[in-house]
Order: C-alpha cells, then structure tokens, then sequence
C-alpha cells in the first residue's frame, strides 16, 4: 500500500505543477486584452479548445494548447494505423511495435503543436495582442506554446509510468474539473440576482447527479458473446475447455463522436465571429444564427454528427476480421457461428446494434445541457462532452487503483506462502 500512497502523491505532485504552468503567461502578452477578446468570442471554437485547457488558453499561458496537439495525432495515428500496412505490422509486433507508434505519436504532437501555435501567434498579431511587426515576439510565443505542449506531453506520460492512471487523459479530465467551482459560483450568482430560482438550482443539482449515475451505468455496460473453445487432448481422453467471453461495450466509440461534433458545428460561430463584419460576408453571421447552440437545426445536426461519427469511428478503429481471425487461431469459435467470414459478419451485426444505442445515448447526453440552457438560461457546465470525459477518466482511475490492490494483495500472500513453505522445508 505504500507504493500506492507514493503513486498516488506523484500524480497530486504533477497535478499541481499543471494547474501552476497554466497561470504562466506567453512573453508580452498582456492578460487583461486577452480577457477581453475572450469576451467577445463566447460560443466560438475559442471557448470548446478553452474548457480542455483548463482556462489556460484563456489565459494564453504556455499551456494555451493543453494536450489538444497530442491528442489530434494520437488519433491520426490510431486511424493510420489500421489502413497503412506497415502501421499494421508494426502493432503485430509486440512491445517494440508499440514503443515505436509512440515515437511517431511524438512526432506527430511536435508537427501539430508548431501549426496551431502558429495559427494561434497569427490571430493574437490580427488581435494586437502580439506585435505583428516584431518576428522575434512571434517566435517566441511559438517556441513557448510548443515547449508547453511537450512539456505537458512528457509529464502525462510521467504519470502514467510513475503514477497511476492515464496521464494524458487525467490532464483533460483535470483540466474540465477545474471549472466546476467557477460554474457553481456563477449559478449561485445568478440565484441571488433572482436570475434563478433556489428549487431549479436543487433541480439542477440532483439532475447532474443523476446523469453522472447514467453515465456510470451505461460506459460499464457490456455485451458478452459466448466462446467456446475445442476440446483439448488428455492422457485419458478428450475435456470440454471452459468457455469464456468476447465483452462488447454498449458504448464502443467512447467520447470521440461527441467532440467531433461539437467541433464541426463550432466553425461557423467562430467563421462568424472573425469574418462576419467583412464586406460581402454578412449572410455567414446571419446564417451562424440558426447553429447557435439550442437552435432546432443545431439539435438535429448534432444528433446527425454524432450518429455518424459513432459509425464512422467504429469503422475505422474496430476490425470485426482481425477479431475472428484471432478466435479462429485459438482454436475459439461461437456457438452455432461458424469460424472466419460467419464469425465476422455476426460480430459486426451485434456491433451495429450496439452503435443504435450507443449513439442515442450519446446524443441524449450531449444534447442535455442544450435544452437546460434553452429553457431555463442556466449554465450546465457538466454535461455533454465533459460530463462523458471525466466519468470514463474516473471510472478508467478507479478500475486501475483495484486492480494495482489486488496485485499487491496477490504479492503479499504469494510471499507469504513461499516463506510459511521455506520453513516447513527447513524443518523437516
């Protein structure tokens, strides 16, 4: 257990030293006009990229970026990975294989970090929040984002090495907790300036409790197929080797599908926000009116992203033939399926069931707080993408912390065994 406490404050340790980086501002940038540029580009994309960076972009410290970079290459790098032949060999390859992927993941985080700090170097000149004439202030400010990125990169991987957890994933779940106190504060503000209503903030209270509960629910939700393995040769005959299962989760593609959708459909707030008042462009702000968040057609894009996105992803990340393949090799097969094609086909016939609901669910989730903010004006912060990140990242933590006990349980007995045997042989 002691292990554990040391892991354990390790992670503390790099939390802290996280959420201290996010307070250090890029060099020359002034903190009160980014607040006020922040201000006016509330419901762009500015303010999704802010909310998983802890505040920092907003801040425009040298963690502006967050771990954004390196999640958009991990996920070209896992969509490359099942189409390029030799992405494909290199994961067959054990261990090495995997080290290896991770060293392009890196490279791929460096490429990333250098283009959108420098997109973002380019709006703060267009802004006046960066000398726009001084190419040593631009320089300066990329290096420091990108140093930032990596910085961040290098200590999510500390994390998952000499903590516990996954590092990258407890930043952004970090990152989302972090503005629960400022949203509470806010609802309570609004209640005592009569904005709000002291039974509607209860309602809110137990309404978010109960979505955390349904989230639990459903992301530990499994469809279990029966397998069963061929019968094995004995010295006196043949056994029946016991059955086991292929656990399928209700949910296959995670929260992807959701921040892709959000994405998409933050463009065209955010195209309106910084092209709207050019001449010849003011049918895009008009236009940028019928996506705001809460709008019928926002609702039904969505719903149509994210059930797109759920098959898409699935698609590209799950092969239902490597799977039968795999059984087919170990000797496994389903009952009443035949090994190869039949295999693969019946699995991909249970996965598209699953996607049915698992889209639903996601939909219905996302689209929550939208309907809360429309009908009653409040902010939900926890909900929609947020919510599912942190619940899976806990629930992720929580299963890592039983599994790291029950280990060190195992290790305790197994030691105690081999010494209780060790003086038993030295008596006799």
């Amino acid at each position: 257990m002691s292990e554990l406490w040391s892991r354990l404050g390790f992670l503390a340790i790099a939390l802290v030293v996280y959420r201290i980086g996010t307070h250090i501002p890029i060099p020359g940038i002034n903190p009160e006009q980014v607040a006020a540029l922040f201000q006016q580009s509330q419901g762009t994309i500015l303010q999704y990229f802010n909310l998983f960076s802890g505040g920092a972009l907003e801040r425009m410290s040298i963690f502006a970026l967050s771990v954004v970079p390196y999640i958009s290459s991990a996920i070209v790098m896992q969509l490359f990975s099942n189409s390029v032949p030799y992405l494909q060999e290199l994961k067959k390859d054990g261990q090495a294989g995997r080290n290896k992927i991770t060293q392009y993941t890196r490279y791929g985080t460096v490429i990333f970090a250098l283009i959108q700090s420098s997109a973002l170097t380019v709006t703060l000149q267009t802004a006046g929040l960066i000398d726009a004439g001084s190419i040593f202030s631009a320089f300066v400010a990329v290096i420091s984002i990108v140093t930032g990125t990596m910085f961040l990169m290098w200590l999510g991987e500390q994390i998952s090495e000499r903590g516990i957890g996954n590092g990258i994933s407890i930043i952004i779940a970090t990152s989302i907790i972090t503005g629960v106190p400022r949203a509470f504060g806010q609802a309570l503000e609004q209640t005592q300036q009569g904005d709000l209503n002291y039974l509607l903030l209860i309602v809110l209270a137990v309404l978010t409790l109960l979505v955390v509960a349904f989230v639990v629910f459903v992301e530990n939700a499994q469809r279990k197929i029966t397998v069963n393995y061929a019968q094995r040769n004995q010295v006196r005959g043949m056994i029946q080797a016991p059955s086991s299962f292929l656990p399928l989760k209700l949910n296959m593609s995670g929260v992807i599908p959701a921040i892709f959708a959000s994405t998409f459909l933050l463009f065209p707030a955010s195209l309106s926000s910084w092209f709207g008042n050019i001449d010849g462009l003011g049918g895009l702000q008009e236009f940028s009116l019928y996506l705001n968040p809460g709008q019928p057609l926002y609702i039904l894009l969505f719903v149509i992203l994210i059930v797109s996105f759920c098959y898409i992803w699935l698609a590209l990340t799950f092969s239902s033939n490597d799977i039968a393949e795999n059984l087919k090799k170990g000797g496994a097969f389903i009952p009443g399926i035949r090994p190869g094609e039949q295999t693969a086909s019946f699995i991909d016939l249970i996965l598209s069931r699953l996607t049915v609901f698992g889209s639903f669910y996601l939909s219905l989730v996302c689209i929550l707080p939208l309907v809360l903010i429309n009908s009653f004006g409040v902010s939900f912060y926890l909900g929609g993408t947020s919510v599912l990140i942190v619940v899976v990242v806990m629930l992720d933590l929580q299963r890592q912390i039983q599994s790291y006990i029950m280990s060190q349980q195992y290790q305790s007995i197994l030691k105690n065994a081999n010494i209780s045997g060790s003086k038993k042989s030295k008596r006799r």
